[in-house]
């Protein structure tokens, strides 16, 4: 008695806590009432559903087009179907290449062939299926047989080609072998391809993936020698989706351009493979020892050649059309069934996919499933609720692309928001998205429990961030730092067509940072590595279910949508002060730089015997003009606050605000440009983007950014004018909505 007595002490306190939280965009009643059907949900949820889910799911391999992929897809129509959705699945007709000949040898100075498989293991049940595995391949590799000496370059980055320049060494006609890391898989082989390359390999280094970083599978989680990542290679920092369909979906009858037309295919053959393959490979290279920031953990000296290595790459593909599985599930709004709320995962994988994508799709069927149970209870949802289970999003965002395209004029006049998550394990929440939506995300980490620590998974965030801060100031302000950060969006997952194409707000959810391992696009991503190492209990898989159900209710039932203006005016003001601070390092560099080149004092700290071409002085840094930037952020600072005033005092009076919600999410497409990117029109987000060299990194201003970066002076005060009139035509949305609401927050509109 008395436990339970204590018990109750102790919880009376936090009932009343939990009964005085606000949530932002709601009134208090609403509030009240949110938080109780949120209870509710959790009440419902079973990680038994989800380890059940998982093993159906990831039962066999299940890639775009295959026959398990589409089974997947029908089991998931239905048991949205059994809970209360209108669901169907939307196809699409997509092209998709899978292997007929890989070949990979060295035919000198010795003889070696790889092996580019990857063995069965008796720890792992599904590693056995060969029949259906799609085995080691980049995908969108070119067809092609070249023979050539290898260079080794690192990373196979901008800079580590500038690097081989100083060294003298020229990678034209010559085939070129990478690690992974450093950069997306992508980028690897479209650098090589501008320095004349003509081939490349790609390779996992056990320092980064593999021994280096632990026990390698079965035996722990790290990538073993002879296990090899999958993955595609279509150059979507140009567009994604299918290749044939640039900007419109690919119904069956849509017309296509020729495979040579498609600007965002490659023209080098590329492989990975292991580092079981590579080492025979690196180690017959000589020439120059490289740096040692680009020795990987080999037992091996790694030198960057050229040769005397010399390799023969072949490689053929099937270029074929397949149907592409979109399950989509809606549950009709109550009030306003033409407003949004979209959740999505995909359920695509290059072999079995527990990991990745399973554990975030069954996540999402969990919570769809909580929400049947609520809507039984007497629930309703004021918004449509959409729930989508990509297919083909490991070849290039496919599935979530085409359809986006496809209903992209009903999705901008529809969609309030959309959330994403892809692949979940141990650890910490990971947030990136709209930072109008930063609010939003930061009140649900504050009422999610991490299932490990007991605290919030706010403050478990923080205390990770806490464990990096370089300094003791930078310690303090995270301590008093009540709400989370949130990343901004590059690309890599479902979220990119929605806000980088159509101007959608959007999240990206997803816990980790204790369960890394080498399973990534392996036949190991398999339901047992999953249960051994990665979240076997599926507390996190319900972590996730409470995250992303959270946003997906809130945003479905808020009074006024949840869109915080003045925590996207303090991100744009930060990037804002990157970018003018780039270009001044840039120019103070350059000018330091062009000095010790001018008085021959340029010192390179490296073996004096070897060949090295001196650095050429670079062209003197301008100054641009970044007032009407400025003024414009200056604009945005002022509309954001009083908008925060209005929006305060209307949830005080109880204002209505149906007129104007629909405002407030379509304001996000006013930061959208007409003309899309420098080279890369399909992407029209002036304040977000996948960085041109770094695939999956976001470049945030990055039309600005990029220009400064390329050093392209006259594009650079182009996207500044073009950033700054996007931000003025968001500012003016955020006025029109102020300017309909009188101090009293009483609407002024009709």
């Amino acid at each position: 008695m008395k436990k339970i007595y204590l018990f109750c002490l102790l919880l009376g306190p936090m009932l009343s806590f939990a009964q005085s939280k606000s949530i932002y965009g709601y009134t208090p009643q609403s509030a009240s009432a949110e938080l109780k059907w949120e209870e509710q949900f959790d009440g419902y949820l079973k990680a038994s559903n989800l380890d059940s889910w998982m093993k159906r799911l990831a039962g066999r391999p299940h890639h775009l087009g295959s026959a398990y992929g589409k089974a997947n897809a029908e089991f998931m129509r239905d048991l949205f179907k059994s809970w209360g959705f209108d669901a169907e699945i939307e196809t699409y007709q997509v092209l998709f290449p899978t292997p007929k000949i890989r070949v990979l040898e060295m035919t000198s100075p010795q003889k070696f062939k790889a092996k580019l498989s990857e063995p069965a293991l008796k720890e792992d049940a599904t590693s056995s299926q060969t029949s259906e595995q799609l085995p080691v391949y980049n995908c969108w590799s070119p067809d092609g047989e070249v023979t050539a000496e290898l260079v080794f370059v690192n990373y196979g980055v901008p800079d580590d080609y500038e690097q081989l320049e100083r060294l003298g060494i020229d990678v034209k006609g010559k085939i070129v072998i990478a690690k992974y890391g450093g950069s997306w898989r992508g980028i690897k082989p479209k650098v090589a391809q501008e320095h004349g390359a003509i081939g490349c390999i790609i390779y996992s280094d056990p320092k980064e993936d593999g021994y280096f970083q632990g026990d390698v599978y079965p035996k722990g989680p790290f990538r073993s020698a002879a296990g090899a990542q999958r993955g595609s290679v279509e150059d979507m920092p140009i567009y994604p989706g299918d290749p044939l369909t640039p900007g419109y979906g690919a119904t069956p009858d849509a017309k296509r351009i020729d495979r040579n037309e498609a600007a965002n295919l490659l023209k080098i053959p590329v492989l990975p493979i292991s580092y079981g393959d590579a080492q025979p490979l690196l180690a017959a290279l000589t020439g120059p020892v490289a740096p040692e920031k680009w020795r990987g953990a080999l037992p091996i000296t790694y030198h960057i050649g050229p040769g005397p290595a010399k390799v023969h790459l072949k490689l053929s593909f099937d270029w074929k059309l397949v149907p592409c599985y979109n399950v989509i599930a809606k549950l009709k709004g109550s009030e306003f069934p033409d407003q949004w709320v979209i959740r999505g995962n995909h359920h695509d994988a290059w072999v079995n996919g527990a990991d990745d994508p399973i554990s975030g799709m069954v996540a999402v069927l969990e919570e769809a499933r909580a929400v049947g149970e609520l809507v039984k209870a007497g629930w309703k949802s004021k918004r449509t609720l959409v729930y989508c289970a990509w297919d083909g999003e490991e070849p290039s965002l496919i599935g979530s692309t085409e359809w986006a395209e496809h209903h992209a004029a009903e999705l901008q006049q529809k969609a309030v928001a959309y959330i994403n998550s892809d692949g979940n394990g141990r650890g910490f929440l990971f947030a990136g998205g709209s930072h109008s939506l930063e609010t939003l995300v930061s009140e649900i980490a504050r009422d999610v429990t991490d299932p490990q620590t007991g605290i919030s998974i706010l403050e478990r965030s923080k205390s990770l961030q806490l464990t990096h801060a370089a300094t003791t100031k930078n310690k303090k302000e995270l301590l008093a730092k009540k709400n989370l950060t949130i990343g901004a969006l590059g690309s890599g997952s479902d979220y990119t067509p929605f806000i980088q194409h159509l101007g959608i707000p959007s999240l990206n959810l997803g816990f980790g940072g204790e369960s890394e391992s080498g399973d990534y696009h392996s036949i190991y991503d398999s339901y047992d590595m999953y249960k051994r190492f990665k979240d076997p209990k599926f507390d996190y898989g319900i972590a996730l279910v409470k995250a992303g159900g959270r946003a997906t209710l809130r945003l479905a039932n808020a009074d006024i949508l949840p869109f915080d203006f003045k925590s996207f005016h303090k991100t744009v003001n930060t990037y804002l002060g990157e970018v003018t601070t780039l270009l001044e390092t840039l120019r103070e560099s350059t000018d330091v730089e062009n000095q010790l080149i001018t008085e021959k004092r340029y010192v390179y700290a490296a073996d004096p015997t070897e060949k090295y071409i001196p650095p050429t002085a670079k062209s003197v840094v301008p100054y641009l003009n970044f007032a009407s930037l400025q003024n414009a952020v200056a604009g945005l600072e002022k509309a954001a606050s009083q908008y925060s005033d209005v929006q305060a005092a209307s949830i005080k009076a109880g204002t209505n605000w149906t007129q104007l919600n629909p405002s407030l999410y379509r304001a996000e497409q006013k930061l959208l440009s007409d003309k899309g990117l420098p080279r890369r029109p399909w992407y029209k987000h002036t304040i977000y983007a996948p960085g041109f060299y770094t695939g999956y990194g976001v470049k945030t201003l990055p039309g600005v950014r990029e220009a400064i970066e390329q050093r392209n002076w006259e594009e650079a005060q182009e996207q500044i004018e073009i950033a700054a009139k996007s931000i003025q035509a968001y500012t003016e949305a955020i006025n029109a909505v102020s300017s309909q609401v009188n101090p009293a927050g009483v609407s002024g509109g009709k």
